[in-house]
């Protein structure tokens, strides 16, 4: 068997590495294995609008969305404290902007457009 991996190099600021590595060994994971996740885990949401991608939903209890909301907390939560009001912008924040970003994707492929007369988005009759 071939190993078919390959090198990625980035560079950070010094203390968000040192924020990475001890986050990473909270969760008992290597630097490696931590970022590979998280990038993984912030590429969901995102589409080319090339083609249809289904997710299989999380587990249930404090995530019942499915959409790894402990995950973003915990990454809204790296960089220091923040106040309720704080932390819920963060989380709304980034749903705020997938919502944008799937209503382009939509309407880039006229599955979806604005009426203004009907008050608001409406499914196309594609």
């Amino acid at each position: 068997m071939t190993d078919d991996r390959r090198s990625v190099k980035t560079y950070v600021p010094a203390e968000q590495k040192r924020r990475w590595q001890d986050h990473a060994d909270e969760l008992g994971m290597s630097q490696s294995e931590f970022v590979r996740t998280m990038v993984q885990a912030g590429r969901r949401g995102f589409s080319t609008g090339e083609s249809e991608k289904t997710v299989e939903p999380g587990p249930t209890g404090s995530d019942p969305g499915g959409d790894r909301l402990e995950t973003r907390v915990e990454a809204a939560l790296a960089d220091g404290p923040l106040s309720w009001e704080e932390l819920v912008e963060d989380v709304v924040g980034d749903f705020e902007a997938r919502l944008e970003n799937a209503l382009d994707a939509l309407q880039d492929r006229n599955r979806v457009r604005y009426n203004g007369r009907k008050g608001g988005y409406t499914l196309t009759d594609e």
